[in-house]
């Protein structure tokens, strides 16, 4: 009866809105036209299943894995699939729902939606350099994942995450941070002696021992202080290493040379002399040369020598008044006795009465200091024979040796003459009339002064003053 009534009441609707005559038509509309007649006929229209409410599986059973459909039907709880029952659909923990969260039993015998449960699952963390992490239950919800770091490192950021329902992670990406300085091993302290006639010694030792906590990587050692092989001088020295990593951390480390110098007690220059030294002249290995001033003579050993026990080699000598022996047989046996020793200052003059003879004279008693200092010893030589004189201070010489002076020397007799003759024998400068002791020490000065004697006089500027 309800189908019948359904059908004509479709019918009437399509002939109220359709025109009278009209030739055009729709496909699949489930009508056409008639041209022949102008009437219209009506497909016939499959019938609906019938609605019953009192089925108890109107629509299939709901079955929703890893989850649960709460369904409530108008029939009551024993019904549910039956028609209009509505069911609320959930997923077990761990999964999420996918599709319509209720549903509908319709009258076409279907559900008014679909839906299903899928894991959840976080992405797969990423790689943390110089660290790792493990996690409890690898991406699936509720997994822990714990970070740490290889040696050396600290980790910076969140120590763990844990995979949310929404599918992320907890927190953010830690880092591992390289904050651990390098270890760095200095050498040991150590003490040097200084070598002989040296201030200085010569000092090794190995690098120091360096290694990074984290990656092994050392990008460069600095040294603060000499370098290893270096000649220290005496006292301490502080070398500092200083070892950097890739992460810019440092370390530094330290140690102590001390180098000694063994010393002797400091020597007295001798009366009526002077000492010269090499080195510092009181340290191992240095030796010290004795001389005596102009008119003296050295007795004893010429030099010492500082030695490892801190004691000088020998004993010291005394310079004594030079003693010259005029009883020679020859000139050459009277210059022997000055070699090295003296230099020479020979004054010839026709007679005693000579006005340059007596002018020179009286200059040169008047600068026996400087003389002395220069160590120059005056021979004069004044007169004819046989009534000639020849004299070294108080000492008279021979004529024969006066003789072998002049001859010698080339020294006349016929006319006020002079030369200087150095500490090996040799003539260095001539005059012909009366010079200033200045003028003689001035040359002495600057032309024949050893670099011992040259030092010495520089101690000694003033003393004649």
């Amino acid at each position: 009866m309800t189908s019948k009534l359904v059908q004509r009441g479709i019918l009437f609707l399509l002939l109220f809105l359709t025109p009278a005559v009209t030739s055009t038509w729709y496909a699949g509309s489930g009508y056409y036209p008639d041209e022949s007649y102008n009437e219209v006929y009506a497909e016939e229209v499959p019938r609906a299943p019938a609605l019953d409410y009192h089925v108890p599986r109107w629509c299939y059973t709901l079955n929703i894995q890893d989850g649960e459909a709460t369904c409530y039907s108008p029939r009551g709880e024993n019904y549910h699939s039956s028609l209009g029952t509505h069911c609320e659909l959930s997923c077990d923990q761990g999964f999420r729902l996918i599709g319509r969260r209720s549903v509908r039993c319709l009258p076409n015998r279907r559900w008014s939606g679909t839906a299903y449960c899928r894991q959840i699952r976080c992405h797969t963390l990423p790689f943390i350099a110089s660290g790792t992490y493990t996690c409890t239950n690898g991406v699936l919800l509720d997994s822990r994942c714990d970070y740490s770091c290889s040696n050396g490192y600290h980790l910076e950021g969140d120590h763990s995450r844990i995979c949310m329902e929404d599918g992320r992670w907890s927190g953010g990406d830690p880092i591992c941070v390289d904050i651990d300085p390098p270890k760095i091993k200095c050498p040991h302290s150590r003490e040097k002696m200084a070598e002989p006639e040296k201030l200085t010694a010569r000092v090794y030792w190995d690098p120091p021992l360096v290694k990074d906590s984290a990656d092994g990587t050392i990008t460069r050692v600095t040294l603060r202080g000499p370098e290893p092989g270096s000649h220290l001088p005496e006292g301490e020295h502080v070398i500092r290493y200083t070892a950097y990593d890739q992460a810019y951390n440092r370390a530094s480390c330290k140690f102590i040379v001390k180098v000694q110098v063994r010393r002797c007690p400091t020597l007295k220059p001798p009366q009526h002399g002077y000492l010269t030294c090499t080195s510092a002249g009181d340290n191992y290995g240095a030796t010290c040369e004795y001389h005596c001033d102009g008119g003296f003579e050295l007795r004893g050993t010429p030099s010492r020598v500082c030695q490892s026990s801190r004691h000088w080699s020998g004993s010291p000598p005394i310079c004594t008044p030079m003693k010259i022996n005029i009883n020679v047989n020859s000139a050459t046996g009277l210059l022997d006795q000055f070699y090295e020793k003296q230099r020479l200052l020979i004054i010839s003059a026709p007679d005693p009465s000579n006005r340059y003879y007596k002018m020179q004279i009286s200059m040169l008693q008047q600068s026996t200091c400087g003389l002395d200092l220069r160590h120059v010893t005056i021979i004069e030589l004044v007169g004819q024979p046989p009534q000639e004189v020849g004299r070294i201070r108080e000492h008279q010489l021979s004529a024969s040796i006066i003789e072998e002076l002049r001859q010698f020397q080339h020294l006349t007799r016929s006319y006020f003459n002079m030369v200087l003759i150095d500490k090996h024998g040799i003539d260095r400068e001539r005059y012909m009339e009366p010079v200033t002791p200045e003028e003689i020490f001035t040359f002495i000065d600057d032309y024949l002064l050893s670099n011992q004697e040259l030092t010495q006089r520089q101690r000694q500027r003033d003393i004649c003053e």
